[in-house]
């Protein structure tokens, strides 16, 4: 059977108490995931959410994103499958333009935005990821340091854009604070768990007060994770990592 047409005969058999035109495929402890969901809630769109076990990757998840096999993947109506959660982030603010839009209007602030999530992406989530599951006390330290660096830049992003306002985008939620928002759980892990404040108050003045107005808004609230779905999360990740090898002194 070709793909497309695995996907559309899957989402038919989900149980639904109505038809529902979006449908979402995550897992709940992924920063990723939860940024998809904090658009879908802005926006008032109704979807159903599926909830992926990323130990034991459903069919679905294989066959929608057959490259890089990870969540989020968003169905709309005829089963087309969408990757990446930027990607996703920007389909759902053009199929909504009206209602809370997301990115500035102005075509050179939008590429800003882009490029600071991008950036975001590629450095701070790498060294979060890492600094949660190395096991050397060393690189954690390092990865502390580069952390702060990455809080500085952050910080001074957000004067940039929020312009004196509460929130990157201005007088509301906006993409960036999306993009970095949707780490505020696992920000929170850490200070809990590993004691440790990616975001502090003397360092980061301006995005201590944004990330107390982020957590004060009922969609971050409703969407972003507990503590114990992020140890749950963590566990899975740990869990997939190779064993540690044998020493001699071990093996003796």
């Amino acid at each position: 059977m070709h793909p497309s047409l695995i996907i559309i005969s899957y989402l038919l058999i989900i149980p639904m108490t109505k038809m529902c035109e979006m449908k979402l495929l995550g897992s709940a402890g992924s920063a990723f995931v939860t940024r998809v969901k904090f658009v879908l809630q802005l926006k008032s769109i109704e979807y159903v959410y599926i909830e992926e076990d990323l130990c034991n990757k459903s069919e679905l998840l294989l066959t929608s994103n057959p490259v890089f096999q990870r969540v989020p993947v968003l169905f709309h109506s005829n089963g087309q499958p969408m990757t990446e959660s930027l990607a996703i982030m920007e389909y759902l603010d053009e199929l909504k333009p009206d209602v809370h839009p997301l990115l500035p209007s102005d075509p050179s602030d939008r590429v800003q935005c882009r490029v600071l999530a991008y950036t975001f992406d590629t450095l701070c989530y790498p060294w979060m990821k890492e600094f949660m599951l190395t096991r050397e006390k060393e690189r954690r330290e390092e990865l502390k340091q580069m952390l702060v660096q990455g809080s500085v830049m952050l910080e001074e992003a957000f004067v940039k854009f929020s312009k004196g306002k509460t929130f990157f985008g201005g007088d509301d939620i906006g993409y960036l604070d999306i993009v970095v928002g949707g780490f505020l759980g696992w920000i929170k892990f850490y200070e809990v768990v590993f004691n440790f404040k990616v975001i502090e108050e003397a360092r980061n003045p301006r995005l201590a007060e944004w990330e107390k107005s982020m957590w004060s808004h009922e969609v971050a609230r409703s969407v972003i994770p507990s503590h114990e779905i992020h140890m749950k999360f963590l566990n899975m990740l740990i869990g997939r990592l190779p064993p540690l090898p044998v020493s001699a002194s071990d093996a003796a």
